[in-house]
């Protein structure tokens, strides 16, 4: 149920609030420009009683949520969210981009990429310490050393960094050294996982999964929500389907259709879409024409010795050149790049 504040004074939404917790609801407060309301998550079957809080005077109305991600979508807030990482914002007219290698190698390719990635115009430096790998034998990451490496070039290069957190045990570890945690494809109904990053203080990355709607897509930021982490920024990367030109075939469309059900904001993966990186810059473009908040690309000092996907990361030089490209669309589409 949606709960409509009439006052926006802290002591009537905390009012409400603990009326909404004695009834047995979980009760998350959205504090939006234009209005100010209270999401009451839980049994629906009581629903009812949350009715009976418009007697108050400072509650204008009550109503049920539609859709069944309550807390993600626009019925609870109806202009975009902005994410913020470590001074950098994410949506509500800012473009974000985020740029590094798959993996983190070595100090010295971590470092070479992310100033090369700060000078071409980048805000978040990316890059891999544990890598979910197809094949067991494939380089793993170089763990909790690539960590560190990543967190002391960030911090030289003035770029706050996310990276992927591949399971429960490691979401203390990753915390605590990152200013954003990644939720990869293949977790993101690892449910476990989602509710561990929600009951973090760190905004959370989640890429879409290969095979995943887009209703379930919006049920996973749904758990790291429910559990009271409202800093969610949801990544279309490619979907699978019979095409074997790609490596992922970049849904686009998922861009506008997200923006229908969701205040978050919406990222595009151009690189693991296309895995090849001459389709990237293109991709890049898109995403930007789409209405898209932001993109992570993959840059590599050496792609052609790459621990992994070599294939699909861009050269300094090629990614400074999609900087370029994509300015003047972020101009078009009224963005702050």
């Amino acid at each position: 149920m949606i709960i409509v504040m009439a006052s926006r004074e802290k002591s009537d939404v905390e009012h409400v609030v603990s009326r909404v917790e004695e009834m047995g609801y979980r009760a998350h407060v959205i504090w939006g420009v234009e209005r100010t309301v209270i999401a009451a998550v839980g049994d629906e079957r009581g629903k009812h009683r949350l009715t009976a809080l418009e007697a108050l005077p400072h509650v204008e109305q009550v109503f049920p949520i539609l859709k069944p991600f309550k807390l993600a979508g626009v019925e609870v807030r109806h202009e975009p969210s902005v994410v913020e990482v470590g001074g950098v914002k994410i949506g509500g007219g800012h473009f974000c981009v985020v740029a590094g290698p798959c993996s983190v190698e070595s100090e010295e390719q971590i470092n070479v990429t992310a100033k090369a990635v700060k000078e071409a115009g980048a805000h978040l430096l990316r890059g891999g310490a544990f890598k979910p790998r197809t094949s067991p034998y494939s380089f793993q990451g170089m763990e909790e050393e690539g960590l560190l490496l990543l967190e002391k070039a960030g911090k030289a290069h003035g770029l706050p960094v996310v990276t992927e957190v591949m399971t429960v045990e490691q979401v203390p570890l990753v915390s605590a050294h990152a200013d954003m945690l990644q939720i990869g494809a293949r977790n993101m109904q690892n449910y476990g996982l989602l509710k561990a990053v929600g009951q973090t203080d760190k905004p959370v990355f989640l890429k879409r999964g290969m095979m995943s709607t887009i209703n379930e897509f919006l049920m996973s930021a749904e758990y790291i929500m429910s559990e009271g982490n409202p800093n969610v920024v949801m990544c279309e990367r490619g979907i699978r389907t019979f095409e074997t030109e790609t490596r992922n075939p970049l849904d686009i469309q998922a861009v506008p259709v997200l923006r229908k059900y969701t205040h978050l904001p919406v990222v595009v993966d151009p690189s693991h879409a296309s895995g090849h990186w001459d389709l990237v810059t293109p991709m890049a473009r898109a995403a930007v024409a789409a209405g898209a908040d932001g993109i992570m690309v993959e840059v590599h000092p050496d792609p052609e010795v790459a621990f992994s996907d070599g294939q699909q990361s861009l050269k300094p030089e090629k990614f400074q050149d999609l900087m370029t490209q994509i300015r003047p669309l972020a101009d078009v589409m009224n963005l702050t790049l």
